[in-house]
């Protein structure tokens, strides 16, 4: 039994309900892909191939854009694309481009707009965790925080896909462990360059969230995404372990690299206040290096794999170990994202559906379980789509990457990550 089968508790009869469901959702895919039906296929570089073909889906046509990524081949590699920073967006040829990839498709949901908080400013970060060549850039918001469609049953914010040091792909989740420690205890960290923090928490920001304010991550609720931003918050400035400045309202502007950014809201709010405070009195002016000393250790735990990850990043799984997810939607086509592993961990296969207004119908979710299945995927992760929804690659010889599909919004929408293909060739 797989680590998703366990965790939704599915039983034997459930999964042949589903199975049966399934096939009933994607009844019209039945020959998705058939050898003849290839209209274009194109070699991106050694053990990268772009296919696109027509799909006769529940809602009407779609057509398909699927590049196929063998990591068998070792001048090929995924990583994380992204503009540099967590609360930054750039559209993903622009990425794509600046970084070297070969290829790529757009990544997670995002923090796209701020309409339930007027005045405060929408941050463009990610929901779901993020590694980018190894290292981490930030954790997952609390499930209730979450933009995007209602998840499946089992499934949470936490869930990522990624490829691990032994460059085999995974679907995991990451669950951030840190702490914050002085000389008078150990407070504990629930956040990392996140948009929204846990009710009561503290959350560190990094110079890897970029510029963008802060107060963000002190609206809403654990439950409530349109809940009113707290009006209990504090803010605390570490810099090369020493505390540096405080402040009652989070803020804004660029954290140089040896600087950490402590934001706390009600109970967290509270005890950086106290922490503070007990630094700062022991002496009445701050030394040359700021008060007391203070350490921020944070780390992203996988609950299923002890290999090391490369890179990693949010969605949610549909598909695993060959079976579609309990409670994936069979009714809303839309323009999809998504990846999907085959052959052990060793290929992935990048789909991103035509945005054109004759196949902007799309795909159901179940559909998209069934049509990865359909192209040997046996676990598959659905990422952001709608306007998001772009594949670009690199012809040989050319500087720049060029979308291969038609964006639904009529122009590619900038977005936070991506899944960059890169090649040696």
């Amino acid at each position: 039994m797989t680590r998703h089968q366990k965790r939704f508790g599915t039983t034997r009869a459930a999964l042949a309900l589903l199975t049966a469901l399934s096939a009933t959702a994607g009844a019209a895919l039945v020959g998705a892909a058939p050898a003849g039906a290839v209209q274009r296929a194109t070699e991106i570089a050694p053990g990268v191939r772009y296919e696109e073909f027509d799909i006769a889906a529940l809602k009407g046509p779609a057509h398909a854009h699927v590049l196929t990524v063998d990591l068998r081949n070792p001048r090929v590699r995924l990583d994380l694309l992204h503009p540099g920073a967590v609360a930054a967006r750039a559209t993903v040829s622009q990425q794509a481009t600046a970084q070297g990839a070969v290829a790529g498709v757009n990544g997670d949901f995002f923090n796209i707009s701020e309409t339930q908080h007027p005045g405060v400013q929408a941050t463009g970060a990610t929901v779901g965790p993020a590694i980018a060549s190894g290292r981490a850039l930030k954790a997952a918001v609390p499930d209730g925080q979450r933009f995007g469609p209602a998840l499946p049953p089992g499934t949470s914010t936490e869930d990522v896909f990624g490829v691990g040091v032994d460059r085999r792909a995974r679907l995991d989740d990451l669950s951030l462990a840190g702490s914050i420690r002085t000389a008078k205890g150990r407070l504990p960290l629930r956040g990392l360059n996140q948009y929204a923090l846990p009710v009561g928490s503290i959350g560190a920001f990094t110079a890897k969230w970029g510029k963008v304010s802060r107060v963000r991550a002190t609206c809403g609720t654990d439950t409530d995404r349109a809940a009113p931003c707290s009006t209990d918050t504090y803010e605390v400035t570490v810099r090369k372990g020493r505390i540096v400045s405080t402040a009652e309202t989070p803020g804004s502007g660029p954290i140089a690299p040896d600087t950490t950014v402590l934001v706390g809201r009600e109970a967290g709010a509270q005890k950086l206040r106290k922490l503070a405070a007990g630094e700062r009195s022991e002496k009445a002016a701050p030394p040359a290096g700021g008060w007391g000393r203070v350490k921020v250790r944070h780390r992203l735990v996988a609950s299923a794999s002890r290999v090391p990850y490369r890179f990693a990043l949010g969605g949610y799984p549909v598909l695993d170990d060959g079976r579609p997810l309990p409670g994936l939607d069979a009714r809303t086509g839309a323009v999809r994202t998504a990846v999907g592993i085959a052959d052990r961990g060793r290929r992935v296969v990048l789909l991103a559906l035509d945005g054109a207004p004759q196949y902007r119908t799309g795909l159901t979710i179940a559909e998209v379980a069934s049509f990865m299945r359909k192209l040997g995927s046996v676990d598959a992760f659905s990422l952001d789509g709608g306007g998001s929804s772009t594949l670009v690659a690199r012809k040989p010889g050319e500087a720049t990457a060029s979308v291969l599909n038609h964006p639904s919004d009529g122009r590619e929408r900038t977005v936070p990550n991506g899944i960059g293909v890169f090649s040696t060739r």
